[in-house]
């Protein structure tokens, strides 16, 4: 993607306060895993490694550091790798909240990783099918419609002036 000089970077917004709290909860896991390893059974650092590794993969594949609009459309940053959605393959964006979002996708089951930081990867829903998802909190979210491709549903920090950005 072309990177314009008038390219808005926004970053996921900050974590809600239920999202919030399920992170510190299960950061304290691996702490938790490793102080019984001093204390008890050695066996203990297992589990608190391994979810140490899917913490990093979550947090270097799953969870964006940004999008950028520009005007070919979004690109999609996360540490270890990039996606385009070009601009012609977008047919429509809203902010949405909560309520708004419970209508158009009826009840929905997450597919990727959640918890630590949000959600992230895909949501599957009674009405839409699966949904490209990217949230890291529960309302205010940006309601990407994709023609025939699948929609996607982000929470950039300004998800406003993010829809403004991509039509302008």
């Amino acid at each position: 993607m072309n990177h314009e000089l008038n390219a808005k970077s926004f970053r996921l917004a900050r974590v809600s306060p239920l999202i919030l709290t399920l992170t510190i909860l299960l950061l304290v896991l691996p702490a938790a895993f490793l102080v019984g390893a001093v204390l008890g059974p050695h066996l203990l650092a297992a589990p608190a490694f391994f979810l140490i590794a899917v913490y990093a993969w979550v947090w270097l594949r799953f969870r964006p550091s940004s999008l950028t609009v520009d005007r070919t459309g979004i690109q999609v940053k996360w540490p270890l790798k990039r996606r385009d959605i070009p601009r012609e393959g977008i047919t429509s964006a809203r902010v949405v909240d909560r309520h708004e979002l419970r209508r158009e996708i009826g009840w929905g089951m997450r597919v990727g990783a959640g918890g630590p930081w949000g959600g992230f990867g895909c949501l599957w829903t009674t009405r839409r099918g699966l949904v490209q998802m990217y949230i890291t909190r529960t309302d205010r979210f940006v309601w990407i419609e994709r023609g025939d491709a699948r929609p996607w549903l982000v929470t950039p920090e300004e998800p406003e002036e993010f829809v403004r950005a991509l039509w302008h």
